[in-house]
């Protein structure tokens, strides 16, 4: 494989300590043929493969988010439910998607982090208990018909 091939190779990387979506995301990268980071604080019991690479960052609020941000590039794909997170990967030419299956774009990524960040003030000030919904099927198959579309969409691209 040429070094050329090999920059615009995609990979998949994921803010994995909460993530629902990680068995969904490994069948669809084994089909592909797509490496994937798995990235968490702590050591996660995931039977990867050989194209699953675990990285155990350390303590700390926005350590997995830092190493996500700082070697994701352009024809990668994010995995993540954190609007900042999606923002810099988006800044950095990624696509980014949450585990339902949302997909995070320069045009909707404003209005995300101002929801975020209302939804955060009503929970501060008591207005908001701050419930989210259940995960459900629904959300678990439009995440896969996302990844899968995406995929294929980059892999035309590049």
């Amino acid at each position: 494989m040429s070094n050329a091939r090999k920059e615009k190779q995609i990979k998949i990387y994921v803010d994995a300590d909460a993530c629902p979506v990680k068995e969904e995301i490994l069948k669809v990268a084994y089909r592909h043929d797509t490496r994937v980071f798995l990235v968490s604080n702590q050591w996660m019991r995931v039977d990867g493969g050989p194209l699953v690479e675990k990285v155990v960052v350390s303590e700390g609020a926005d350590e997995a988010d830092n190493w996500i941000a700082e070697n994701i590039t352009t024809y990668d794909i994010a995995i993540t439910a954190d609007i900042p997170l999606a923002k810099r990967c988006l800044e950095k030419g990624a696509v980014a998607i949450g585990p339902t299956g949302r997909v995070f774009s320069t045009d909707n990524i404003g209005m995300a982090m101002a929801m975020r960040d209302l939804k955060a003030h009503l929970r501060e000030t008591g207005e908001s208990k701050g419930y989210n919904a259940s995960f459900t099927k629904q959300d678990r198959s439009n995440f896969l018909q996302q990844l899968e579309k995406t995929i294929n969409e980059l892999k035309r691209k590049s």
